[in-house]
């Protein structure tokens, strides 16, 4: 080998850059301005084939979160004109029991039931919970979302309008976050706003249609009966993902709504939102270990310092013409790297003020997810609402078995 050659830690670490500059200035330019994301969101649809066909949404809870009720409402105020809410919980001490009385009371024209069911079925507690209020669902189309989820007037109309489509199976949301309560929430809202928002439309317009998120799965009810209910989802950690893999199975699409919903960041601590983003991450891991791996290049900042010091040693070796163009690609690369981050964090932000008070969090937050995906590349458990889930239940038998043939050439979610 020649004196002037680049090492093998140097080749490494020049693509390494390279790569993450490359998947930053994609994630900038799939990401629409927020501004941009709740016009879309509001348009509504002109002709909806599915205004006369009834939609049973179906929302599990636990605990009295912050904002409830103010969610809660938001899926009362539907232009759709015939839907059902079923909101399930499964103790009769439930402190979310309380706050269902108050929607009911606010709004005693609409057709909101509450489901109290104690059986359990499975380790996974919110597809027990889902499974104990399917029986209360009378319509043909179902949605399922999240109880931390607020919506505009015309979601329902949005999400079902795919559904016409026979050859469509499920149909599903990406969310914008907003952190509630303080620090730690601010932080918890750039991970989903600035990390995985971006990385699944990266994926998507890459083609890859594997994934399925809690925030809205809409599917009709002979679907659901067809992949065998919700029964066959008891034991998976990642549920939201195995009912869309599930679908897929069936040679069914799986549609990304342009609706973009709210959701609530209120992890009050740094243990708490740890906890819940190092989750997360394992249960990518568990569905998609091969993505999981590549993750690292999606952390841009970590990346950009590395760059940084690389291209100062390259320069500092840069007496022969090898040395030079790697430098000259390295800060290339860096200088890429750091303006697409900062686009991506314009895009993002709600308005100018909060460009400027999370600015100096965005290097912050990669190095936190780069630090948290090194946490998840190991361990076998996670913890969900206080109990402790062993990371296979991500990798239910059944349901890889029954895709595995409608799937191997895709990428993991």
């Amino acid at each position: 080998m020649s004196a002037h050659a680049l090492t093998v830690i140097q080749w490494v670490l020049l693509a390494g850059c390279s790569a993450a500059a490359l998947y930053a200035s994609l994630a900038a330019v799939a990401m629409p301005f927020f501004s941009a994301r709740r016009t879309r969101a509001s348009r509504g649809s002109d002709a909806d084939p599915f205004a006369t066909v009834g939609v049973s949404v179906l929302k599990p809870l636990c605990g009295a979160e912050p904002r409830l009720y103010e969610n809660l409402r938001t899926f009362c105020n539907q232009r759709h004109a015939h839907f059902q809410l079923v909101l399930g919980v499964s103790s009769p001490d439930d402190p979310a029991i309380a706050v269902v009385r108050r929607l009911q009371a606010a709004y005693p024209r609409h057709d909101i039931e509450l489901a109290i069911d104690t059986r359990v079925h499975g380790s996974n507690l919110k597809v027990s919970n889902l499974i104990n209020m399917a029986g209360h669902a009378r319509h043909d189309v179902i949605v399922i979302a999240d109880s931390d989820i607020a919506v505009e007037p015309d979601y329902l109309d949005s999400v079902a309008a795919p559904l016409t489509d026979a050859r469509v199976g499920v149909v599903t949301c990406l969310y914008v976050a907003q952190g509630v309560g303080g620090f730690w929430p601010r932080v918890g809202a750039l991970f989903i706003n600035e990390w995985f928002a971006p990385s699944v439309r990266v994926a998507h317009a890459a083609g890859s249609r594997r994934f399925g998120f809690g925030a809205t799965l809409a599917l009709r009810r002979a679907t659901l009966a067809s992949i065998g209910g919700f029964d066959a989802l008891k034991n998976c950690l990642a549920d939201d993902y195995w009912l869309a893999e599930h679908v897929r199975a069936l040679g069914l699409r799986t549609v990304l709504s342009n609706v973009m919903v709210a959701t609530d960041v209120i992890e009050p601590t740094f243990a708490a939102l740890w906890q819940r983003e190092t989750r997360w991450l394992r249960t990518i891991r568990s569905v998609n270990p091969l993505g999981f791996a590549f993750l690292f290049v999606t952390f841009p900042t970590p990346w950009v310092l590395i760059g940084a010091w690389l291209t100062g040693d390259l320069l500092a070796r840069s007496e022969d013409a090898a040395h030079l163009c790697a430098a000259l690609v390295s800060g290339a690369s860096v200088a890429a790297g750091s303006a697409a981050r900062l686009l991506l964090h314009l895009r993002a932000a709600r308005h100018e003020h909060t460009f400027w008070r999370d600015l100096t969090l965005v290097p912050c937050r990669d190095a936190l997810l780069a630090l948290q995906w090194l946490a998840a590349a190991f361990g076998s458990h996670v913890m969900w609402r206080g109990a402790r889930v062993p990371v296979e239940a991500g990798v239910a038998p059944a349901a890889r078995d029954a895709s595995l043939n409608a799937m191997e050439p895709t990428d993991g979610a």
